[in-house]
């Protein structure tokens, strides 16, 4: 029997998590809100072992990657998703989690974190997800996407360079940041268009977030 504290722990978690997305307006059924939780359980698990990222508390995990990463679901577009660099399926795997009728794709060239995604998707029984373990250079989509994603980019122009092509002429590139990326916004490269960059809302994160939506051009 699962000792007091850890269920203690869990029904914080499940609080944090709950609490989170109505004040972000976006409901979620309580089976997905299961399914997030127990991706986070995932995580702390492997992370003991392969150090997929730097957060190792579960209860910041739900506000640093489950929050954060459905911070940007409003300003997706189309059906059709690339989370670029998804390191541990972030923020690939919550979206997915929360869209289940979209078509998302993880690409990282790092194996050990695909390995954990592939696993991840399985026990969590997520169908509408196709993990990529290779690097953007290499990546070859028979389909462009409606929207490009990265939450793992350090320079917006680097992003764009690598990126641009895997999108489709209408469609969105997301680049979310932390404080606002004045100095990237001057470095765009030729053929992109900065169509706003907007404040990203993360319930209990001491931080500022920012989205960059930017567009190709006609």
């Amino acid at each position: 029997m699962p000792h007091p504290s850890y269920l203690s722990q869990d029904s914080t978690r499940a609080a944090t998590l709950s609490r989170g997305l109505e004040q972000m307006g976006l409901p979620l059924s309580a089976a997905v809100q299961e399914k997030l939780l127990a991706y986070v359980g995932l995580l702390a698990k492997w992370n003991r072992v392969y150090n997929l990222t730097a957060v190792r508390d579960p209860a910041e995990m739900v506000t640093r990657h489950l929050l954060d990463s459905l911070s940007v679901a409003p300003y997706l577009r189309g059906s059709r998703v690339l989370d670029v660099g998804s390191g541990a399926g972030l923020p690939g795997i919550p979206l997915a989690l929360a869209k289940p009728e979209w078509e998302f794709v993880l690409l990282d060239s790092n194996r050990k974190k695909t390995r954990f995604i592939t696993q991840s998707c399985i026990e969590l029984g997520l169908t509408n997800v196709r993990v990529e373990s290779s690097r953007i250079e290499d990546y070859l989509p028979q389909i462009l996407f409606d929207t490009v994603i990265s939450r793992a980019f350090s320079e917006l122009s680097a992003m764009l360079t690598a990126t641009g092509r895997l999108c489709q002429p209408e469609g969105i590139m997301l680049a979310m940041k932390g404080e606002y990326p004045g100095p990237e916004l001057a470095s765009v490269p030729p053929g992109f268009v900065v169509q706003g960059v907007e404040v990203l809302q993360v319930p209990g994160l001491d931080a500022q977030r920012h989205v960059v939506r930017i567009g190709l051009q006609a």
